[in-house]
C-alpha cells in the first residue's frame, strides 16, 4: 500500500522534530496496519488468542526464527495442551518434545513456569504483566507479548526489531525504560494483538539491521531516518570460532545424543565429541547439570532428568 505524506512533513526524512502524537501517531497506525495485515503469514501460533498457546509460543520464538517454532509448536501443544499437562509431565519427555528447538533450558523453564501456573494461578495463565514477569523463563518482552496478544493489553512487546524500529523513526538512542514507554505510546488500543505481530514484522522486513528497504516501508514518511540509515560494516570473520566449537553446540549433542536412550537409561559419553575433548564434555555436563537438563551417577554416567 502506498502511503501519502502525513500533513506537517515533506516526505521521508524530514521528521525529525516531530513526535509521534495525536493525528500522526494515529496515522502511523494506520499506516502500519494497512500494509501488514494484507501481508501477514499464515502462521498457526497467530491463529489462537488461547493464553497457554501464546506463552508456549512466545517461549519457544525466543532465538528461534518464527517459521521454526510454528511447527513445533503445533506438535507441543498437542503434547501439552494445558498447564497442568506440562506440569505433570517427566522432564526427559519435555526434552524429547523440544527437539529441534535448540536452547533447551526453555523447555525446563517453560515446565516450571506450568508450575509455578498450576500452584498459584488455579491452573490459568496470569493476565498482568507483573505475574507473567514473575513466571520461570518470562522476561519483560515475552510477558508484554502474551498480554498484549492473549488479552488485548495496550503493552508494547519489544524486541530487538521493535527496538530498531522506534530507535530510527525517533532517531534516537532511548534508554530501557525510555524506549519501553515510546512503544507503549504507539500500540493500538484496538487491536494490540495485530499491532504486536505488526511491529515486529515492520523491523524484520523493512528496518532491517543491514541494508533497510526504506523505499518500501509503509511508515517511511514518518520515520526520521528514513534513507538517512548508514549499513554498518562486516565484522571480518577471520580467527571467528565456528558454531561446532562451541559449548552451546555440544551442550546440544549431548542432550540430542540422551534423547535417543530409552526413558531412564544411563549412558557414558564418548571422551570426545566433535572437535570438543575429555574436558570440555566434563564442563558442558556440569553446566548441563546446574541447568536440570540432565542426571549424572556417581559412576559419571549421565540420563535425561528423570523426574
Amino acid at each position: 500500500m502506498k502511503v501519502s505524506t502525513p500533513q506537517g512533513t515533506d516526505g521521508p526524512g524530514t521528521a525529525r522534530s516531530r513526535p509521534l502524537r495525536g493525528n500522526r501517531l494515529r496515522a502511523f497506525r494506520e499506516a502500519l496496519l494497512h500494509w501488514y495485515v494484507p501481508r501477514a503469514r499464515p502462521l498457526r501460533i497467530r491463529s489462537t488468542r488461547e493464553p497457554w498457546a501464546i506463552l508456549v509460543s512466545e517461549v519457544m520464538a525466543q532465538q528461534t526464527q518464527i517459521a521454526r517454532v510454528d511447527e513445533a509448536w503445533t506438535r507441543f501443544m498437542t503434547a501439552y495442551p494445558t498447564p497442568r499437562s506440562l506440569a505433570e509431565a517427566p522432564t526427559a519427555e519435555v526434552l524429547r518434545a523440544w527437539a529441534g528447538l535448540g536452547y533447551n533450558r526453555r523447555a525446563i523453564n517453560l515446565q516450571r513456569a506450568a508450575v509455578v501456573i498450576e500452584a498459584d494461578h488455579a491452573g490459568s495463565v496470569p493476565s498482568e504483566v507483573p505475574a507473567l514477569e514473575a513466571l520461570p523463563g518470562v522476561g519483560a518482552y515475552t510477558a508484554r507479548a502474551v498480554a498484549a496478544i492473549a488479552f488485548a493489553t495496550p503493552v508494547a512487546a519489544v524486541d530487538t526489531n521493535v527496538r530498531r524500529v522506534v530507535g530510527r523513526v525517533t532517531a534516537s538512542s532511548p534508554t530501557p525504560s525510555e524506549l519501553q514507554a515510546e512503544a507503549d505510546r504507539w500500540v493500538d488500543a484496538d487491536e494490540p494483538a495485530t499491532w504486536t505481530h505488526a511491529a515486529m514484522e515492520l523491523g524484520a522486513v523493512c528496518s532491517t539491521a543491514r541494508n533497510p528497504r526504506c523505499g518500501e516501508c509503509p511508515v517511511a514518511p514518518f520515520c526520521a531516518s528514513a534513507g538517512r540509515v548508514a549499513t554498518p560494516a562486516r565484522q571480518a570473520t577471520s580467527g571467528s570460532v565456528t558454531f561446532e566449537r562451541t559449548s552451546r553446540w555440544l551442550r546440544g549433542r549431548i542432550i540430542e545424543h540422551l534423547r535417543g536412550l530409552e526413558d531412564g537409561a544411563w549412558t557414558t559419553l564418548p571422551s570426545s565429541m566433535g572437535a570438543h575433548d575429555q574436558a570440555a564434555i566434563d564442563a558442558a555436563i556440569v553446566a548441563l547439570q546446574r541447568d536440570g537438563l540432565l542426571e549424572r551417577g556417581p559412576d559419571g554416567a549421565v540420563r535425561l532428568p528423570s523426574g
